[in-house]
Order: structure tokens, then C-alpha cells, then sequence
């Protein structure tokens, strides 16, 4: 009895002890562990660019590491719905862009999630304007050219994307319906493997973000006709826009923007929130950003994200459907 009376004496010390050290692991700060971000695009695209350089800094907000998982397909989807689907715990965020948020959603009835009921929008990371680039053996070297040429050619030329229901899908699209011009749609899993054929001259043009096409205009290997944005960008001064080109109405800025699963408790998409817009603010993270000619964003709230992406959805779902952009 005595031994027995022993035994329960010590578990009754030891009793309050776990529980102590038990509500202390309940109590460990977000995060304790690496956070994956899905990128919903292959490796080498402008998508893994920015989700890198983000990554790279937000670490350091958050003292983890941010590992890049790269889920592409389906012009996104499948790396959105991955993030949709998985455990709402803050170690699983997606950084995507307008194609599977809002556009996709708008032209297909079999999504596989609802943006904003299985999502949370957490803050807006970069905007970037789309170029439109052609290869050299078309020989010409401005939009007014490559629009008489395909006139010419009618639905001889084919226009590579990043994928069905993509923004550089939609910008092409309305270029063609603006342009009245016909040319075969080639969609691709991502902008990587897209300017890859289109180097190798097996696609004719594209309107990619224009991280991913600066070196290769640099270089002469593509020729850019024009930037479909309101100003010029700093980093091809002598490039005109679109508007400049005699086409206003082709406008196609992208952006990336940081999302976690829906049921994500508040107080981790709040500090998500608030680590992300720091890192933002990093002088060399917005340097690295504008020498590829993107835009770090300055910092939005969750509801002034979540009611920009709304309004993205009324702009560019709507366009999707009049310029008859379909999943394919």
C-alpha cells in the first residue's frame, strides 16, 4: 500500500507539471515550424521569381523557413485548390495570381473550390505589367506591324499562354478581339515552358509578365511591341504601351497575392498579414522586384485585400466571358 501510495503521490506531482508544459507548447507563438508557400506555376517562371523573393524575406518576419512548393497545372488550379484544401493551421499558403482567383471561376462551372469560401485573402505582394513580345522571324517590330501581318496571316499565328484563363491568356485574347485578328490559342502549364517554346520558335507570341521577358528583349531574342499597362516601365523606358500603340483598351496588369486556407484562425492571417507587409518594405526586396520591372506592393489590410480581389473579379471575369476566354 505503501508503494501504491507512493506511485500516486509522484503522479500527482507529475500531473500539473505536463499539464504546464502542455499548455506551454499549446501557448508557442505562430510559427514553430517551416511555413510551405505553393506556387501554382512551374520553377523558373516569373510566379516562382516572386515567390522566392519573397520567401526570402519573410523568414526573417516570422523567424521560419519558407520553403517553395511548386504545384503546377490548369492555369493555377491545382496548386490553388492544393492550398483549398489543405489543414487551416498558417503552414500551408499560396501565392497566386488573378487566373484561378477570379478569372477561371468565371468561365467554368466545375471548379474543384470557391475562392471565397475556401480561401482568405491575406495581402496583396506584387504587381507587374504584361509585354507583348513576338519572335524575330516574323520581322516585325511594332504592334501596328504584327496586327497588319496577322491580318494577312489569319489564323496563321499562334499565341502561347501561361495557361487557359490565365491574365496573359485574357491579355491576348483582348488584343486579338481589339486588333480583330485571329491566331490559335497554345496554352502551357506555367511562363516558363511558354517563352521556352516561344524561344525555340515554336509558338509565334505571347503576352507574358514582364520579369520573365526582360532578358530575352535585352538580348534580341524576342521583340517586344508593347506594354499593356497605363505607363511605361522603368525598366524598358522605350518600350510604348499599348494606349501608346493605338490600342487604350488592351490594358493587362498582373499581380501575385499571398492566400492561407479559409478557416485559418484570425490571429495567424493577422500576423501573416502584418509579416508579410513589412518584408514588403525591405529596400532590397523592392529593389530586387523593380529591376525585373514589378511593383512591391505598399501594404493592404485583409478586408482591403479581399475587397480588391472582388472587384479584379468583377473586372476580369467579366472581360473573360465577353472575349469569349474558355478552359481548355
Amino acid at each position: 500500500m505503501r508503494g501504491a501510495a507512493c506511485v500516486a503521490g509522484l503522479l500527482a506531482l507529475a500531473l500539473p507539471v505536463a499539464l504546464a508544459a502542455a499548455e506551454a507548447r499549446a501557448a508557442d507563438p505562430y510559427p514553430t515550424r517551416p511555413i510551405r508557400l505553393v506556387v501554382p506555376f512551374p520553377a523558373g517562371g516569373p510566379a516562382d521569381f516572386f515567390g522566392r523573393s519573397l520567401a526570402n524575406t519573410l523568414h526573417q518576419q516570422l523567424g521560419q523557413p519558407i520553403v517553395i512548393d511548386n504545384r503546377s497545372g490548369g492555369g493555377g488550379i491545382v496548386g490553388t485548390d492544393n492550398v483549398a484544401k489543405s489543414a487551416p493551421d498558417g503552414y500551408s499558403l499560396l501565392l497566386a495570381s488573378p487566373g484561378s482567383i477570379v478569372i477561371e471561376p468565371a468561365i467554368t462551372n466545375q471548379m474543384p473550390y470557391d475562392t471565397f469560401r475556401d480561401l482568405a485573402p491575406i495581402t496583396l505582394v506584387v504587381s507587374v505589367p504584361e509585354a507583348v513580345v513576338v519572335i524575330p522571324r516574323l520581322g516585325v517590330r511594332t504592334l501596328a506591324a504584327f496586327v497588319a501581318y496577322a491580318k494577312a496571316h489569319p489564323a496563321q499565328t499562334n499565341m502561347a499562354s501561361t495557361g487557359s484563363g490565365s491574365m496573359p491568356h485574357l491579355a491576348g485574347e483582348l488584343l486579338k478581339h481589339e486588333a480583330g485578328i485571329e491566331a490559335l490559342h497554345v496554352p502551357y502549364r506555367g511562363a516558363a515552358p511558354a517563352v521556352n517554346d516561344l524561344l525555340a520558335g515554336q509558338v509565334d507570341w505571347m503576352f507574358a509578365d514582364l520579369p520573365i521577358l526582360i532578358p530575352h528583349i535585352r538580348s534580341g531574342a524576342l521583340i517586344a511591341l508593347a506594354l499593356g499597362s497605363a505607363e511605361r516601365a522603368a525598366s524598358l523606358p522605350d518600350l510604348p504601351t499599348t494606349a501608346e500603340a493605338g490600342y487604350p483598351k488592351v490594358l493587362a496588369d498582373n499581380w501575385y497575392g499571398l492566400f492561407a486556407p479559409a478557416a485559418t484562425p484570425p490571429e495567424i492571417r493577422h500576423k501573416l498579414n502584418a509579416a508579410t507587409n513589412a518584408a514588403l518594405q525591405d529596400p532590397e526586396l523592392r529593389a530586387t522586384l523593380a529591376k525585373q520591372g514589378a511593383v512591391a506592393a505598399k501594404g493592404m489590410t485583409e478586408d482591403a485585400f479581399t475587397a480588391f480581389v472582388k472587384a479584379e473579379g468583377v473586372k476580369w471575369g467579366g472581360l473573360a466571358v465577353a472575349v469569349g476566354a474558355k478552359i481548355e
